[in-house]
C-alpha cells in the first residue's frame, strides 16, 4: 500500500502535516503552518526534494539517536524524521520518505 499526507491542525488554530508509509507510520512531521494553504505548498516540497538524496541532513541527537532533516533548496527544514535506533534504521527511514513521498494522496483530519 501507498503512503499519504495527513493534515491536522492544532489546538491554538494552526497546521501541519504528515507523511505517512503504507503501514501507517508516520515517516516525516512538518513545521506548524498559520494558514492552511501553506501546508499544500509545504506538501509540494517535500515531493520535489525528496528526489534528491543531498537535500537529507543525517543528524544525531545529543542522545546518540540518528535522525534527519529534510531542507528546501534554500535549507529551510521541510520535515523532520523521528529518531532512530541505528544509522541502518535512519537510511531505511529516508528510503520510505523518498518512496512515499512522491504520493498525492491526502487525508484531512480537522474537524
Amino acid at each position: 500500500m501507498a503512503g499519504w499526507y495527513e493534515i491536522s491542525q492544532t489546538d491554538d488554530g494552526q497546521y501541519r502535516f504528515v507523511l505517512k508509509a503504507g503501514n501507517g507510520e508516520v515517516i516525516l512531521s512538518s513545521e506548524l503552518y498559520k494558514a492552511k494553504a501553506s501546508v499544500q505548498i509545504g506538501i509540494e516540497s517535500v515531493q520535489k526534494n525528496s528526489t534528491e538524496d543531498e537535500r537529507f541532513e543525517r543528524l544525531e541527537a545529543k542522545n546518540g539517536k540518528p535522525y534527519f532533516n529534510l531542507k528546501a533548496v534554500n535549507y529551510q527544514i521541510i520535515g523532520r524524521s523521528q529518531f532512530y535506533s541505528s544509522e541502518q534504521s535512519r537510511a531505511k527511514g529516508i528510503e520510505s520518505v523518498k518512496k512515499n513521498a512522491s504520493t498525492t494522496k491526502i487525508k484531512e483530519l480537522i474537524a
